[in-house]
């Protein structure tokens, strides 16, 4: 399979079209942004780890049940998926209070909750990817109630398993950003992707943050924390 058009450039990935019409190409980036892309910089081989570690990830999710849209890794960089069309939700589950809900809210960062939460932003760059309601959601189209009822029972599914997972590793899954995306045939499966960019992911004992934080908050050490986070899934995902 290769790449044929480019179809998009975001902010940490490209994409193509192939000679299959139902099957596209992903390219991960080194290109790193924060605060709605006000931030920015290079992050060096964070495209190859949010690719392979991504498509790692996606591949256990598809064993325990969870659809996705993954096919196939073709390279360090490069992956095969099958389209879709993206449901315009930023799908957030929250395990421990960090970033912007410990601003939002005046919770200390770390308080683990009795149960996880579930919000949703409207993905939309000019307006900010602004905070919305199930209600609201349904009012302008962007997904219907049945919609929205699995992408919700899938969302809580892949936070037990990634869970379960990431303290094998020796790492909590403080919380993560999923997004889903439509079939031609309307079935919702899980896209985008699963990596450091998108989870907040805290060593098990010193509360170490080996993520996206790091590059966020200026605290240094980015690569190595995007590695190290990598050497343990793939000590581990064999087993998962």
């Amino acid at each position: 399979m290769t790449k044929k058009e480019q179809l998009y450039e975001g902010k940490a990935k490209k994409v193509f079209t192939t000679e299959d019409p139902s099957l596209l190409i992903v390219s991960y980036k080194d290109d790193a942004t924060a605060f709605n892309g006000l931030k920015k910089g290079t992050i060096a081989g964070k495209g190859i780890i949010n690719n392979r570690m991504s498509n790692a990830l996606m591949r256990m999710l598809e064993k325990k049940g969870i659809p996705t849209h993954y096919v196939e890794e073709l390279s360090d960089r490069d992956t095969l998926v099958k389209k879709v069309s993206i449901v315009p939700l930023e799908v957030i589950i929250r395990n421990i209070a960090a970033g912007s809900f410990s601003k939002r809210y005046g919770v200390d960062e770390g308080l683990v909750f009795d149960s996880p939460t579930i919000e949703f932003s409207y993905k939309n760059d000019a307006l900010g990817d602004p905070l919305i309601n199930e209600y609201h959601i349904v009012a302008i189209g962007l997904a219907d109630p049945t919609e929205i009822y699995t992408i919700k029972r899938y969302a809580f599914a892949v936070n037990e398993i990634m869970k379960e997972f990431w303290a094998s590793c020796g790492v909590m899954l403080v919380d993560f950003k999923l997004e889903f995306g439509k079939l031609a045939d309307g079935t919702i499966v899980l896209a985008d992707e699963i990596s450091p960019d998108t989870c907040r992911l805290w060593d098990s004992v010193t509360k170490e943050k080996l993520d996206k934080d790091r590059f966020r908050r200026d605290l240094g050490g980015v690569e190595d924390a995007y590695h190290e986070i990598m050497k343990r899934l793939e000590e581990h995902i064999s087993e998962a």
